[in-house]
């Protein structure tokens, strides 16, 4: 089975009119053309490329990843004379796309990368999620490729990103025993050695997700006397170079083929990625964005697995003579799932557009006057579009998986469905790269400057098909129940927490509704990429939204008194 081939929604997203001036935005205007082989001539060239690649990711997905994963989910990582062996399966995963030339995927072909934007790569995490969310978290590491090719000088560039396309191995390393979100606490030190020409770090590093892996990017402490995050750095470590004990794999509840390890630097030689004081501040904001699109893509593809796994066993499933799927009450499970998994889907690829499209320009070094605004206009739609899509598609992965189990009732409670898995990797995607809370925290800048509300209205401004009007009614009246409940907010600061959580996931739901719409509009308009219809979960998400916003006006009101 092909996971890319067989849901047509990728082809969609990835045909979307905007990759066309993303493709040629990542190419220069495909400078590359007639200097590598596989630079392509023109947009459409490009994005040839592009469902080439996803077309052999998706072989490899269902034909090897797939079929892996129980196994891996039983045997796990271990030990072995300080390094961090995979599980066979794992193993296998890896091996096979090395082979398959797909590592460095998004890196300049000056390091014999594809140059892919984000879009493609980004679907890559989903595909592989879809079969096994561990193995995701792997594979989409190597998204710290991207830091150090956007912010290391050029002999660090030389020396690591051709090590990452031959299949180097990635992990970010941040946390702390004493320092898990609060990142400005972290205390590993790095201290110069002036005779060897390198940094030394020296500390411990906890939670690591791929702790064992070949390259570290360490967050660390640079400065002598400092509290805060302007006294940190940031550092690329060579795990041949020593100086690494990994002290212990933690016992996790899912996600089990991915190794989270305790480490112990102990005078490691490291290089400076960039300059110093700059680790937390630029750096790490930089690639714990990139990292929640990651986390957005894992969601989405255990969404899309947890929603094949209900639908599967609910059409072989047979009560009362005939079989469960054909019961109101499990179709009305398998629609909300699959509206929630089209619904974050729709969210992933507008946010990652407007990540490739303003990254696009930045690369460019100068950007000229007219293509200022489209700059400008991409950052803050990726700035406000992140959390919410980090928040919105892990919680709506956590209850799909949820209802995937109550789909297969007491069947699902056995280890012998893949909906039990499903249900323990779940769990952490709303936890880890920035908890849901902090996600709240993070978009209440866009509440309490308007941005939302602004971008609701560009939405709002397009022109659409006659009979899409009745939902962006729906939505209409959604956004006048939430400017309603943030007035209610802005007079009520001492339950702040309660008010933004519920206007970002109000917020949220609008703006999902409204590129649903959109993905209709498509569709109604003749694009045939998708041949499953986009209206049910339209319809779904508009009536969501409609509701989620009166629900929320009914709770603030029962706050306010």
């Amino acid at each position: 089975m092909n996971f890319y081939t067989d849901n047509d929604s990728l082809k969609f997203h990835l045909t979307h009119p905007e990759m066309k001036k993303i493709a040629a935005l990542k190419e220069r205007g495909f400078a590359d053309h007639g200097q590598y082989e596989d630079a392509p001539a023109d947009a459409d060239e490009a994005i040839e490329n592009y469902d080439r690649v996803l077309q052999l990711v998706g072989d490899i997905a269902g034909d090897v990843i797939a079929p892996n994963a129980e196994e891996v989910d039983h045997v796990g990582p271990h030990i072995d004379n300080n390094s961090v062996v995979y599980a066979p399966g794992t193993r296998q995963n890896y091996d096979v796309l090395k082979q398959s030339g797909l590592f460095g995927i998004s890196m300049p072909r000056k390091y014999h990368g594809l140059n892919f934007p984000y879009v493609p790569f980004i679907m890559t995490t989903e595909i592989i999620s879809r079969a096994d969310t561990g193995f995701g978290t792997i594979w989409s590491l190597q998204d710290c490729a991207e830091t150090i090719s956007s912010f290391a000088d050029d002999a660090i560039k030389d020396k690591f990103l051709p090590r990452i396309y031959e299949g180097a191995s990635c992990s970010m390393d941040l946390t702390e025993p004493d320092a898990g979100s609060d990142l400005q606490s972290v205390r590993l030190k790095a201290t110069f050695d002036e005779a060897n020409n390198c940094w030394r770090l020296n500390g411990v590093k906890r939670f690591i997700t791929n702790g064992g892996a070949d390259l570290h990017l360490v967050l660390a402490r640079s400065e002598e006397g400092t509290n805060d995050g302007r006294g940190l750095s940031y550092y690329v470590y060579d795990r041949n170079d020593g100086g690494l004990t990994v002290r212990r794999l933690e016992n996790k509840m899912g996600i089990k083929g991915s190794p989270t390890a305790e480490l112990v630097f102990n005078n490691a030689p490291a290089y400076i990625v960039g300059e110093r004081r700059l680790g937390l501040i630029k750096y790490v904001m930089t690639l714990m964005n990139d990292a929640r699109l990651g986390v957005g893509s894992q969601s989405v593809g255990l969404c899309e697995a947890a929603c094949r796994e209900a639908v599967a066993y609910a059409a072989e499933r047979e009560q009362f003579g005939q079989a469960i799927v054909n019961f109101p009450a499990v179709r009305d499970l398998l629609l909300a799932m699959r509206a929630r998994t089209d619904a974050a889907r729709t969210l992933l690829y507008e946010t990652s557009r407007m990540v490739d499209t303003y990254k696009a320009y930045e690369a460019k070094g100068k950007i000229e006057s007219d293509e200022r605004a489209d700059y400008k206009a991409a950052q803050r739609s990726a700035d406000i579009l992140t959390p919410l899509l980090k928040l919105s598609a892990s919680e709506f992965a956590n209850r799909n998986a949820y209802d995937c189990i109550q789909v297969h009732g007491g069947s699902g409670f056995m280890k012998e469905y893949a909906c039990e898995r499903l249900y323990r990797d779940a769990r952490i995607l709303s936890i880890y790269e920035g908890t849901s809370q902090l996600q709240v925290v993070a978009a209440m800048k866009g509440i309490a400057n308007g941005a939302y509300i602004a971008k609701i209205a560009e939405y709002d401004a397009r022109p659409i098909h006659s009979e899409l009007e009745p939902l962006r009614e729906l939505l209409r009246q959604a956004t006048e129940n939430y400017k309603a409940l943030a007035e209610m907010a802005n007079a009520n600061a001492e339950t702040d927490y309660d008010f933004r959580r519920m206007q970002t996931d109000v917020i949220a739901s609008i703006i999902m509704g409204y590129l649903l719409i959109f993905d209709v509009e498509r569709q109604l308009n003749g694009d045939e990429s998708c041949k499953r219809s986009f209206m049910p979960s339209a319809r779904f998400m508009c009536a969501h939204a409609h509701a989620e916003s009166l629900r929320s006006v009914a709770m603030a009101k029962a706050y306010c008194k």
